[in-house]
This record gives structure tokens, sequence and C-alpha cells, in this order.
């Protein structure tokens, strides 16, 4: 049996041991991971220096700085050992770049996954198993790579078949496969949390329009990354078709409601009748529209309750859009004052009142009008603007009813209630409405004994 890769590289470095050159090996090998971590210093800090709109090349730079160090002394070694090896043996370094390279793949599959699972910052238990997972993977495969046993490997799994159908397929080639098809979706995914990140900070474009071409954006990654991945593995493409079929079908049958709702949200982001921050109501939900995702929009009431409704009844049915094209929302409260009141001295002093409020436009400002001449009093309505409808309604209602009434007090004006007066007519009662009193049969005394008959 011939000698395993491991042992020839320590009989090498054995030997390279003994000679005084092997301090240029170690020199190397320090100064370049030395370099790697002050040039992936420097460039964070040069990117993290700039203000906010550097772009999405600084957000990832920032994050990437722990790729980026082994990533540059990783490069810096593949230049120099060719140098080197002209003058000596270059052992140590062989040795140093496989370990280096495995310390680069497993500090960026950490980084892709945090990037496309874990955006806003938590990382999920899903997310750590995956991290602990393909860390495993990589270092296992390093050790049987250094160790010699990786040739082994790959023909022992190459003389695996497994029959699927009328064809056999190597338990290689389905490795391959699944590492190709997983891979490629991670990088469409990465690429198109990027591409959203970038989408998002246009300002020049409406909301509505950046999330869909974001979505639709992510969505055609997806499905290039899938089919170049199966072509790469060498699976007929064609095969598809039938899959393509069976999926029409069972859109078309089974699955109507989720499809409308997915269809009505493009047609929602593509038509902008509804974009993120609107006050709306819909069927009998009211609220500020937070997100709108494909499937479902979230309205969040002024009681803190969030709502997710599927976009097929944003679509299929009437919706009130508190700030579509302008956000000042007109309301109103009424007011009843006594017959005996200056109307004419009333009605400024109520529109000073309402207009003194902070949330309360003062243009195109406040009217108050005499509605009708009620049962009690002359009836007044007292109508005002708003410019934010999100803060809610109910509350400036309760401030205007407040200074109305302060104001009525202070000037000494009567608001009169409901009175109804009753008069009998008559204070003889019908005998029919005269009052009936119980006899019990111990009332009753019985006649006595000689009475007249």
């Amino acid at each position: 049996m011939t000698q395993s890769f491991l042992s020839e590289q320590l009989l090498d470095l054995w030997s390279d041991l003994q000679q005084p050159a092997v301090f240029w090996q170690v020199a190397v090998l320090a100064g370049c991971l030395l370099v790697g971590w002050i040039l992936a210093r420097l460039i964070r800090l040069g990117f993290a220096a700039k203000d906010s709109n550097a772009g999405i090349l600084r957000i990832g730079l920032e994050s990437f700085s722990r790729v980026l160090s082994p990533s540059i002394a990783l490069g810096l070694i593949l230049l120099i050992r060719p140098i080197l090896a002209r003058t000596q043996h270059v052992n140590l370094l062989n040795v140093a770049i496989p370990l280096v390279a495995c310390f680069v793949l497993v500090r960026l599959s950490l980084y892709v996954l945090r990037r496309v699972f874990a955006r806003t910052g938590r990382v999920g238990d899903a997310v750590m198993v995956f991290e602990k997972l393909i860390t495993l993977v990589v270092w296992t495969g390093f050790a049987m790579y250094i160790t010699g046993l990786w040739p082994d490997l790959i023909d022992s799994l190459e003389k695996t078949v497994l029959p699927l159908g009328r064809n056999k397929v190597s338990l290689l080639t389905i490795l391959q496969a699944v590492g190709s098809v997983l891979l490629t979706l991670l990088l469409a995914l990465w690429a198109g949390a990027g591409l959203e990140q970038r989408l998002m900070r246009l300002e020049s474009v409406h909301s509505s329009l950046r999330a869909v071409m974001a979505r639709m954006a992510r969505a055609l990654l997806i499905l290039i990354a899938v089919l170049v991945s199966l072509s790469l593995v060498g699976i007929d493409l064609t095969v598809l078709s039938v899959f393509g079929g069976a999926l029409g079908v069972g859109l078309g049958l089974g699955l109507q409601k989720i499809v409308g709702s997915y269809v009505s949200g493009f047609v929602i982001l593509l038509e902008r009748s509804m974009a993120v921050g609107d006050m709306v109501t819909v069927d009998r939900f009211y609220g500020q529209v937070t997100r709108i995702n494909t499937r479902y929009t979230v309205l969040r009431g002024l009681d803190g309750i969030e709502s997710v409704i599927p976009n097929e009844l944003f679509v299929s049915g009437p919706v009130q859009n508190y700030s579509l094209t302008d956000r000042a929302l007109w309301l109103k409260t009424q007011v009843t004052v006594s017959y005996d009141t200056d109307i004419e001295s009333v009605l400024p002093l109520l529109e000073a009142a309402v207009a003194s409020i902070d949330r309360v436009l003062t243009k195109p400002g406040v009217t108050a009008n005499l509605q009708r001449f009620g049962a009690d009093g002359l009836e007044v309505e007292v109508g005002f603007w708003i410019a934010d409808p999100e803060n809610g309604r109910s509350n400036i209602l309760s401030k205007v009813n407040r200074a109305i009434w302060q104001t009525l007090k202070n000037n000494h004006i009567a608001v009169p209630f409901n009175q109804r007066e009753i008069r009998i007519l008559n204070d003889r009662l019908p005998i029919f409405m005269a009052p009936t009193v119980p006899v019990s049969s111990d009332d009753v005394t019985p006649p006595s004994v000689g009475a007249d008959r």
C-alpha cells in the first residue's frame, strides 16, 4: 500500500524543519495572515467612515470583513508560493493553503446564510443548525483530504448505484445534484437580498414599484438557479414539462385562492393603489398598511392589533384609502345650543377654539355651520381637516369636543338637554285605569248568625 497524503506531507515537513530556510515559510505565512487582517480592517473602517448613502458595497463589506481577512491572506499565499518555490521547498505553504481555504469557505458560508435568513440581526435556531452542519462538513472534508481518504471516498460513492425507475444513478451524482441546487439557490437568495436592499434605496422610484421589482428579481434569480443547477448535473430539462402540466392543473383546481392572492399582490404593487404607511379600510378592518407581501397585506389597527388580509380582498372588494393622493382627512362633530343664543357670535368662537388644536390644519381651515333647527335647540356642525390620519381619529375628536365645551362654558352658552313634559288634562282617572287592590281571604269577615237575610 502506498503512503497516504498525510504521511507524505509529514515527511516533507519534517525534512523542511531540519533546514533553516523553513523560517522563510513561517515568515511568509505569518506575514500574509497579518497583511490580510490589516487590509480587511482598513477597508471596513474606510467604508464605515462614509455616510449611509454609500450603497450596497458598504453594507456588504461591513459584515464581509471576517471573510475578507482570510481571503486576502489566501490570495497572498497563492501569489508568493510559486515565487518562493524557485529557491526552496514550500511544503509548509502546501499544507497551509487547504487549511486557510477551508477557513475561508466556512466564513463565507456563515456570511451568506446570515445575509439571506438573518438580515434583521436575529439568528434563529434553524440558521444555527445549518451553520454547525456546514462547518462540520467542511472540516470533515478537509480532514479526509489531508489524510488521503478523499479519493477513496469519491470512488466509493461513484460505485454505489441506486435504481431510479428504469435508470441507475450513482450516489455521487445525487449528492452533486443536491449540492449544486442548494449552492445555486443560496447564491440566488443572497443576490436577491442584496438587489432588494439596493432597490429599496431608490427614493426616485415609488415604494410599490420597488417592491415589485425586488420580488420579481428574486423569483427570476431562483428560477435561473434551479435551471442552471439541473443543467450542471446533466438532467434533461424537457422532463420538467410533465411536472409543469401537473402543477398547472393543481393550481387551477386546488390553489385558486392562493394564486389569486399572489396575482392580486402584484396588481396592487404595480398599479400603486396602496403603499406602506397608508391608512385604509377594507371590509371590517381599518388600520395602517405596515407590510405588503406577495400573498397578504398586514394592517395595524390603532389599538395595536395586526390583521393579515389576503390580497385578493383588496382587489375584489371596495377599499377606502385615506392617504392615496392626499393625506388630509375631513372630520366633523356636532353640538346643540339653546334657541336664545346669538348664533352669529357663537360660530366664530367655535371655529377659533377648534383651530387652536395642534393637529387641526389651518388651511383650508375650520368651518362651523348651522345645520338645522332641532327639537331641543340649534344644531351646529363643526368641520376641520387633519394631515395625520395614522395617529387616529378618536383622540383628535376628543380634543375638539373638549375645546368646544370649554368655549361654551367660558362664554356662558347653554347646551340644552332633552326635556319632556307630561300633562294630565283630566284629574279623574277612567274606571278601567283605576287601580285594583288585591284582597286576601283573611280580610273577609264572615256574616254573623242571625243577621238580616
